[in-house]
């Protein structure tokens, strides 16, 4: 009996894991995959583990066995002997086995690894390494069928297997995963998935990781009706722990598995196995488990799932309403380092009373502890009606937290960030803190943009769309004629709504990034900074130790000079406005930096900002 005629007629037990088993059992905690050449009698024990255990499926040890995870350990070399030689070991334990065993070359899903590299893989790169996987595997030895596992993206799986149906007539399962059951990351429901994935070709279609048991159950049982291929499930053990150092366990009892063997053949499974946490003991736990091993024709749902009703946001973002028909002036203002917050509030108010388009609120720059900026903005919007642009930064935030701090922005109803990486933290207060750095300033970008779909993290309803318009920080100061637009457009590729420049001494970065945009056709609300000097100190200082601003020597000859004048402050506003006088002639928008809380200064920009809409109605 081959494996497709073995779907018709029964129900298969599949392993469970590998990597957590080699991990938590073995102790080894290398690249699990190398171990096919360095430790080929351990990855064989585990197999034959497997199969005494009852399991009537294994899958070879090469989930992350491709060219771009390998490449981790500097294996990128040894794609293909890795992965013949894991055929073989498979194909090994299957002929000592004293019951049929089919093999699965099993290739692992790209898009939720947390590994960067891989990541930033353009889709050439992804298809590359999967096709020279692919071939590797296809010449090892024996396959029964290909494995496609553990993918987050539908649409990297959809490629996948196009890329692997183009190559081998053997059969193919596709397994997604799931942050939340019935519904992937990107808010395709897991029904539609199956349908997708069906009609492209799959001979199987499941789910497997992420989720365990109890979930899974609820994601099958949800379909309302029967989907014309077999179905897969490969739950984890259950949620994962930790150790006393920190390492990650698993600790669900196999009993669990025993009980929900029978529910998921009741449900319509065909192959039930495990994924993270599960053993052989978790394997002979669902041979026990399952009542029969005949096919049930389902799955059925007891009701149909409704789709939430999505209320829209009204933000107005007036701001950038204003710019594309007139001068506009944001200002920069450092939350409070300390909780004598009156000055900087009653500061907040005069920029109101003086037309302040916007104050866009810094996430503890150089990396200096502030009071959160989420908060000084809530306090903006809610008690004096200013309208706050949030800096967001990657650097104090891992995943969970910038999720979090997206949706308690739209709870507030503050729909303006400017996405940004943030300052080294070694440069600030704690030299020892980190930065956490899980995603780039313009993947960030593009999760903000996520929930304007009204789609959450794990892909479910939020139950109301968001209205984010995200900026993005640019510095021109480093490009003179010659400026490049390839980061601008990258950005913009991920959702930027605009941009917000560093503050710029020498126009003709300005007059180099108009010319750039025209020439690349890319048009876009540009607000250009400007910081008013205070001191010759003050401009030495951000010339020689500021990364990213420079100031040229005539400016700092004529602070010099206004220091021996005592004019410093009377000079660094002419200096201001002439650049002003510049940047209007070529972009609508200010982004005016206060410097050590000058608000007066500040004002004194704002309201020459604004001359120059009633000198041009004039």
């Amino acid at each position: 009996m081959d494996f497709r005629e073995a779907l018709q007629n029964q129900v298969l037990v599949a392993d469970g894991a590998m990597g957590t088993l080699l991990y938590g059992s073995y102790g080894i905690s290398s690249a699990f995959e190398l171990l096919n050449l360095t430790h080929p009698d351990t990855v064989l024990r585990v197999h034959q583990s497997y199969v005494n255990a009852g399991a009537d499926i294994i899958q070879t040890n090469t989930y992350a066995a491709n060219r771009l995870k390998l490449a981790r350990y500097d294996l990128q070399d040894q794609v293909s002997v890795i992965n013949q030689a894991a055929v073989k070991l498979a194909d090994q334990a299957r002929q000592a086995a004293d019951h049929p065993v089919f093999v699965l070359g099993t290739i692992g899903g790209m898009a939720g690894d947390t590994d960067q590299d891989v990541q930033r893989a353009t889709p050439t790169a992804l298809a590359a390494s999967l096709t020279e996987q692919l071939t590797a595997l296809l010449t090892g030895g024996r396959l029964d069928a290909i494995l496609l596992e553990t993918f987050y993206d539908l649409r990297e799986l959809l490629a996948a297997l196009k890329l692997v149906k183009a190559h081998t007539t053997l059969p193919v399962i596709t397994n997604v995963s799931m942050l939340a059951p019935g519904v992937l990351r990107d808010g395709t429901s897991f029904a539609s998935a199956i349908d997708q994935l069906s009609a492209a070709g799959a001979d199987v279609v499941g789910a497997n990781c992420r989720l365990g048991p109890y979930y899974l159950a609820q994601a099958f049982a949800g379909l309302t009706s029967r989907p014309p291929v077999p179905l897969a499930v490969y739950p984890n053990s259950g949620l994962p722990g930790t150790d006393q150092d920190g390492a990650v366990v698993y600790d669900g009892e196999p009993s669990y598995f025993q009980d929900y063997a029978e529910r998921f053949r009741q449900l319509g499974l065909t192959i039930i196995g495990g994924c993270c946490g599960t053993t052989p003991l978790h394997t002979a736990a669902t041979v026990r488990g399952l009542a029969s091993r005949s096919r049930v024709q389902g799955p059925r749902a007891t009701s149909v799932p409704q789709q939430p009703t999505l209320t829209p946001t009204t933000s107005q973002h007036r701001f950038l309403q204003r710019v594309t028909t007139a001068k506009t002036a944001l200002v920069e203002l450092d939350p409070p380092r300390d909780f004598e917050t009156a000055k900087f509030f009653k500061g907040a108010q005069r920029l109101k009373a003086a037309g302040v388009d916007g104050i866009t609120l810094s996430d503890n720059s150089l990396a200096t502890v502030r009071i959160a900026n989420a908060i000084v903005a809530a306090q903006l919007k809610l008690r004096y009606d200013i309208t706050p642009i949030v800096h967001l930064t990657t650097r104090d935030h891992n995943l969970i937290g910038l999720q979090s701090e997206i949706m308690g922005l739209h709870s507030l109803g503050i729909e303006d960030i400017l996405a940004v990486t943030g300052d080294p933290a070694k440069l600030g207060d704690f030299p020892g803190a980190t930065s956490v750095g899980d995603v780039r300033s313009v993947e960030l970008m593009k999760l903000i943009k996520q929930f304007n779909s009204g789609i959450g993290p794990t892909g479910k309803s939020l139950r109301e769309t968001c209205d984010f318009r995200v900026a993005g920080a640019f510095n021109p100061n480093a490009y003179r004629t010659s400026l490049s637009t390839k980061s601008i457009s990258r950005k913009l590729s991920y959702g930027c709504d605009y941009l917000i420049t560093q503050p710029v001494f020498d126009l003709a970065n300005v007059t180099a990034l108009k010319a750039a945009l025209s020439a690349n056709d890319i048009h876009v609300p540009v607000f250009v900074g400007v910081l008013p000097l205070v001191s010759r100190r003050n401009a030495d200082f951000l010339h020689h130790e500021v990364h990213g601003i420079r100031i040229p020597q005539a400016i700092r000859d004529r602070m010099a000079a206004a220091e021996q004048a005592g004019n410093e402050r009377a000079v660094g506003i002419q200096i201001a406005k002439e650049l002003i006088d510049g940047i209007c002639e070529n972009f609508n928008g200010v982004h005016i930096v206060t410097p050590f809380n000058r608000f007066k200064t500040v004002i004194e920009l704002v309201h020459y900002v604004q001359q120059k809409n009633l000198t041009a109605i004039q």
